[in-house]
């Protein structure tokens, strides 16, 4: 079978690229082992997202009094919680099954291997070995949770984030090791359901690629809850001997031992990046990724590589992004598009963390900001100043906004609060712009909302804030 593109792996990388060559006239497949969709939809971003909405929604029923809704007995089905974000997982596998026909893409299932330039060995479920053949070969393959030493996972005692989506019964306690954005959005899920849920972190703050004054914020509301939360402490080793799990934890004041039914180790990720026939093939890799430039070309002419398995952020937008890319330079190598494709400014990619409340964040923190040598503005706006985060009942939290003092360029925002995910792309789009802060204030703000909290952060960093 020949094709003129290739993509190894269907997830928001993979198939978006498999979709845009066919859209330049590419004859395209595509080849999964396992879901079309990939991790993202599956197992990962979308799938969750479900979890927390059931979250969120019982949180809202157990305090309905405060919106003047008297709701008694209410009560969550944890086995129906899970069957629903299963259901939504498998309606946008479905999706994007759909997706292919309608372009004409052929899908191979089975676990792809690179053989040799312009080759993909696949070999099936039923182990029978096909080879794919193609002009281009775009690897799209992701990765999975990092296993740390110290805490083996067994998929039962020891989880990752896979399991963690489908447990069979809901844990009375919980220990989830790491606060980046799988761990924070985990901690937020099992504690609303009622989980006790400690959350072990290694560096001194919880989110801590967010801007220090988000993870304080967030630390906060967490604690709040009623979630506990060890930061500057590391888990040592695991005992599963007996009913539950005991994590030895080193902590800034001693050795503690934590105990609980489950520990969900949330550490980060690492790409799936052997046995698919780099080394073979001589593709370079470098840090556990796969090197690649601006347009998504490995070092080997013929091959590119996209998302998770590559240096650039781990985030499904990306991913797509980069796929998009690398399927256009492709069409403008065989003249098939216009022009050289966009390349991703990775400095203006959004940052999502849909717990709650939720967190987003884009450009510059204020450390780095200031360590590139900025002169800053820096504004922010309380949500308790809002008037529609009054009336939603959702006051917690702040916009912060950064701006260079000399030219007035956005250099970054830092949010935390109700439904900051969704206003997060204002900024992205003004920074993409090269907006200043003059373009944002002057940019009529519906009201009441919560987005007009861009433009009362951007007035307060000029002292011209009208509603704080």
């Amino acid at each position: 079978m020949a094709y003129d593109v290739i993509v190894l792996g269907s997830g928001p990388g993979g198939y978006p690229a498999a979709i845009r060559a066919s859209q330049l006239g590419f004859k395209v497949a595509i080849i999964e082992k396992e879901s079309l969709g990939g991790i993202c939809l599956n197992w990962g971003c979308i799938p969750t997202k479900a979890l927390l909405k059931s979250a969120q929604v019982y949180e809202s029923m157990k305090h309905s009094k405060d919106y003047g809704i008297e709701a008694t007995g209410v009560q969550h089905n944890f086995d129906a919680v899970i069957k629903r974000s299963r259901g939504v997982a498998d309606k946008m596998s479905r999706g994007v099954q759909f997706l292919m026909k309608k372009n004409k893409i052929d899908v191979i299932m089975g676990y792809g291997k690179l053989k040799a330039k312009g080759q993909v060995e696949v070999t099936g479920a039923d182990g029978k070995v096909q080879i794919v053949e193609g002009k281009y070969i775009i690897v799209a393959t992701g990765a999975r949770s990092r296993q740390l030493p110290s805490m083996p996972m067994d998929g039962k005692k020891v989880i990752g984030y896979r399991e963690a989506m489908a447990l069979p019964q809901q844990p009375k306690t919980m220990i989830v090791v790491g606060s980046g954005a799988i761990g924070v959005e985990f901690a937020y899920f099992y504690n609303s359901m009622g989980t006790k849920v400690t959350i072990v972190e290694f560096l001194p703050r919880v989110v801590p690629v967010e801007d220090e004054e988000i993870s304080k914020e967030l630390e906060k509301q967490y604690k709040k809850q009623g979630i506990t939360i060890h930061t500057s402490s590391e888990v040592t080793g695991v005992d599963t001997s007996d009913a539950g799990v005991k994590a030895k934890v080193k902590t800034p004041s001693g050795e503690i031992i934590l105990e609980a039914d489950i520990l969900l180790s949330a550490a980060g990720i690492v790409a799936n990046i052997e046995n698919i026939g780099l080394e073979q093939n001589g593709i370079k890799t470098e840090k556990g990724k796969i090197v690649v430039d601006k347009f998504q070309q490995t070092n080997v002419a013929g091959f590119y590589a996209i998302g998770d398995c590559t240096p650039g952020q781990a985030l499904a937008h990306v991913a797509t992004k980069e796929g998009i890319i690398a399927a256009e330079h492709i069409g403008y190598n065989e003249k098939k598009f216009a022009h050289l494709p966009d390349t991703i400014d990775y400095n203006n990619i959004p940052g999502c963390t849909y717990c709650t409340p939720e967190v987003a964040s884009i450009g510059y923190t204020e450390k780095a900001a200031k360590e590139a040598g900025y002169e800053l503005k820096i504004g922010k706006f309380p949500f308790m100043a809002s008037g529609k985060a009054s009336a939603a009942g959702a006051t917690e939290g702040f916009i912060k906004v950064i701006y260079d003092a000399k030219y007035g360029e956005l250099l970054g925002a830092h949010m935390i609060g109700y439904n900051v995910t969704e206003l997060v792309a204002e900024v992205s789009v003004a920074r993409k712009l090269e907006t200043t802060y003059h373009e944002v204030l002057n940019a009529s703000h519906p009201h009441p909302t919560m987005s007009e909290g861009v433009k009362e952060a951007t007035a307060a960093a000029y002292g011209e804030a009208i509603d704080i």
